[in-house]
């Protein structure tokens, strides 16, 4: 089995959460499976010194350079990934799947996503394969699929457990555009199995390492039953 992994940069702020793409790299090998890093190769929407949490000025960076990091150079762009070429897609969170592969951070649900990743996500469910959301990736998912005539069911976490983000807004904006929205928490995970979705709330909720390592085996566990 083939596993791509959509990342959108390089560190939590402004592009992919690290720690989520390691563990979803590290989980789609335990199951024997092989991952296939995808990138895109545009400048991402700025650059967040982690350290204070602010931008830095006059700095750019390349989304496909930057996830070459965490895939230690090996990485296809998504111009030449098609859905024939993997067996599902997983897209971890971070702030780049709300910055970068959609303006959901700057204009909510009525942002936009870039054509090249909602073309792979519609092209993968109109052949049947799986696509797995994690943390604040269901807001990709929901903006590729605003348009279309089947409408996913979807999670981005629980507003009745801690959160940092405001889960009710989220939520709000999901339903807004098409989505079902179906809250779980930390320890759930949400399978759509009619669309063969399944989204893992992972750091959109209160938890630590050893919380969202355990969230993703158990979306790595539900993909493996879809495949």
């Amino acid at each position: 089995m083939k596993i791509g992994v959509l990342l959108s940069g390089c560190g939590v702020y402004d592009g992919v959460e690290i720690q989520e793409a390691v563990l979803t790299l590290l989980a789609i090998e335990q199951r024997g499976w092989e991952s296939v890093c995808i990138g895109v190769d545009q400048p991402q929407y700025h650059v967040i010194n982690h350290l204070t949490g602010e931008p830095i000025p006059n700095e750019q960076r390349n989304m496909l350079v930057e996830a070459s990091r965490i895939s230690r150079g090996k990485i296809q762009n998504i111009s030449q990934v098609f859905p024939a070429d993997i067996d599902a897609l997983v897209i971890p969170g971070g702030f780049g799947s709300a910055k970068n592969f959609t303006t959901w951070a700057f204009e909510g649900a009525e942002g936009t996503i870039l054509p090249e990743v909602k073309l792979l996500l519609v092209n993968m469910t109109n052949v049947g394969k799986p696509i797995v959301a994690l943390c604040v990736s269901p807001v990709v998912v929901a903006k590729a699929f605003e348009d279309a005539h089947h409408h996913p069911t979807l999670s981005i976490g629980s507003s009745d457990f801690p959160s940092p983000y405001n889960i009710l807004e989220f939520s709000e904006g999901l339903q807004k555009i098409g989505a079902k929205v179906v809250e779980k928490n930390i320890q759930e995970i949400l399978v759509d199995s009619e669309n063969k979705i399944i989204c893992a709330p992972c750091y959109m909720m209160d938890g630590g390492l050893l919380d969202v390592h355990s969230n993703i085996q158990q979306a790595m566990d539900a993909l493996k039953t879809l495949l």
